[in-house]
């Protein structure tokens, strides 16, 4: 199993969030500082933003690893869009996660994308 944050259209309500289920929801999350969303259209970004104090907002899941396999294939980790890292949670944080937690960064250049911020309204 792994903790997954998501941040984007996989969140509960988000037009993705089919590819979650069965698995286990585990709570509402927010991320340390330095990370931001940027737009890329229908969906966002999280990339490493060293000005930003805020950090992003979304939630935990706990995900076996046919579930990842399949996020991965989705989230196009074979075509460079996305990579799949660790990334340190805001404190306190008391869900009960295993750590580490992990999410999909975008990984491809953000010039002239528009910053969202820490939110990706669903």
């Amino acid at each position: 199993m792994t903790t997954l944050f998501v941040y984007g259209t996989l969140k509960r309500g988000g037009s993705n969030h089919a590819h979650l289920a069965g698995q286990k929801f585990l709570g509402q999350a927010r991320t340390a500082a330095g990370y931001t969303l940027v737009s890329l259209g229908a969906y966002p970004g999280l990339v490493l933003s060293p000005e930003d104090r805020e950090g992003v907002t979304g939630e935990l899941w706990s995900v076996d690893d046919p579930c990842l396999a399949h996020l991965d294939e989705f989230e196009g980790m074979a075509e460079n869009l996305y990579r799949r890292a660790e990334i340190p949670l805001a404190t306190p944080c008391s869900h009960g996660f295993v750590a580490p937690i992990e999410t999909y960064f975008y990984a491809r250049p953000i010039a002239g994308r528009p910053h969202l911020g820490p939110m990706w309204p669903v």
